[in-house]
């Protein structure tokens, strides 16, 4: 019995997925530089972070409950480990759409460990800068992290509460 055409399919699809997760990467990338000419001083949070997750575009929507919903990469030692999911839900005034991108530090490798063991979500009372010149000089990490938003497009007008949730999948295992 031939087993090659056997092997060739299983090796397609091994190797199929890969340049969507390169796209994924580089999209991140490309965020990460975004976040990086609009507030230079967030090279400190770089630097210093156990990990960071990068959702270069995360969509939002609201009329009185809202919803948002974002696929990006955690990175680890400067590196990209996995996908992840973010997922937001909002109670309160609140009316429009809008896209932006979101940057979560973590401070150190326990806060990180449970982001990846999926435990980690954001209460409403970690607050998300915006990035700007400067904006990152007086940051600082709450709960073990630091987040970082920039506005993509849309108008949103929101007085709400909410928090977000997060799934993660390191590369190479599915769920």
């Amino acid at each position: 019995m031939n087993r090659s055409p056997v092997v060739l399919l299983v090796l397609a699809a091994l190797v199929l997925p890969l340049p969507a997760v390169a796209a994924d990467v580089k999209d991140a990338q490309e965020a990460i530089a975004v976040f990086k000419r609009a507030d230079p001083d967030l090279s400190r949070f770089f630097a210093r972070s156990a990990g960071w997750a990068v959702f270069p575009t995360v969509g939002k929507g609201a009329i009185g409950i809202g919803a948002a919903h974002g696929s990006g990469i955690l990175f680890e030692g400067g590196k990209a480990v996995g996908t992840c999911t973010l997922t937001q839900v909002t109670v309160g005034f609140q009316l429009g759409g809008q896209a932006y991108s979101e940057i979560i530090f973590f401070e150190s490798a326990a806060t990180l460990a449970d982001f990846k063991k999926e435990t980690f979500a954001l209460a409403a009372q970690v607050s998300a800068v915006a990035a700007a010149e400067g904006a990152s000089a007086n940051a600082k990490y709450e709960q073990g992290v630091a987040v970082f938003t920039i506005a993509k497009g849309g108008l949103m007008y929101e007085a709400s509460v909410g928090g977000q949730k997060f799934s993660f999948e390191p590369f190479g295992k599915k769920k």
